[in-house]
């Protein structure tokens, strides 16, 4: 079947099963999860009864889109995401992207639990992902394109909106919500890098490091959407800590920074 045929066949779905028409879609990474549970008047669809969804298995991901209000305005919410390195190609890892942009979504909220290589930065700290680099050879674009979705070569000079940023700020600073700033590297995992490779994405800028995010960022931006990206940085980067990584740990710190992190969020979706 064709991929658009497919996306077609999945949005029919949705709307058969929900009332709701959001403008604001929100992916919510591992362990952040608790703004769904502030939703109101919500609605839950799990992602396998989605025809042509991706099956996901990483902890901490849910895997239901959740549909409801927040601040008086309709949001759908990726309650869980779906990465690279669980074997899925970059087609089927975006495919909610498509969905909700044929749902009729304009701007989306990005958020991940990642790695902090900037050692001015702590475990914990929110940071506004102001731009990123990609250290995957493969993106979602990849492959023939279908001008009914998207431009061949979609500009990517702002892949997380000026504008929405600057809400973002702004929203932070009226409610004394503390947050950094910097540039997000994407790697492939699921191994946690190396000593090695972590002075060598430093080098390339960045200051945080995970394992989602741009591909969703990139076939956002392909289809006209506007981005905004947060990260929880939930542990220091290889080289920089003391002691072994675990997913364990990943999800504490992310429940921990959950709250505030809602809190901000809440703020920015009411400015929306």
């Amino acid at each position: 079947m064709e991929f658009y045929e497919m996306l077609m066949e999945s949005k029919s779905y949705l709307e058969e099963h929900t009332s709701y028409r959001p403008e604001l879609g929100m992916i919510l990474g591992s362990g952040l999860g608790n703004i769904g549970e502030l939703l109101e008047e919500k609605q839950i669809i799990n992602y396998a009864d989605i025809p042509h969804f991706p099956k996901g298995n990483v902890a901490g991901h849910k895997g239901n889109f959740l549909f409801g209000k927040l601040k008086g305005k309709q949001v759908c919410i990726m309650q869980g995401r779906f990465h690279y390195f669980e074997g899925l190609s970059m087609k089927e890892i975006t495919y909610p992207i498509y969905v909700m942009k044929q749902l009729g979504i304009k701007n989306l909220i990005v958020t991940n639990a990642c790695g902090c290589i900037n050692t001015n930065f702590k475990v914990g700290d929110l940071m506004l992902i102001e731009d990123f680099v990609s250290l995957v050879s493969v993106n979602p674009l990849i492959g023939a394109n279908d001008d009914r979705l998207g431009p061949r070569f979609p500009d990517m000079s702002q892949p997380f909106s000026f504008s929405f940023m600057d809400l973002a700020k702004k929203c932070a600073y009226a409610n004394n919500i503390s947050f950094r700033e910097g540039v997000y590297a994407f790697f492939q995992g699921p191994y946690y890098e190396t000593r090695a490779e972590i002075r060598a994405i430093r080098t390339l800028g960045a200051d945080a490091v995970g394992m989602s995010t741009v591909p969703e960022t990139i076939v956002a931006n392909y289809l006209g959407m506007k981005v905004l990206g947060i990260a929880c940085l939930t542990n220091m980067a290889t080289g920089l800590r003391v002691g072994n990584h675990s997913h364990e740990e990943v999800l504490q710190i992310a429940n921990q920074s959950s709250e505030k992190l809602s809190t901000w969020l809440l703020h920015i979706i009411e400015e929306l």
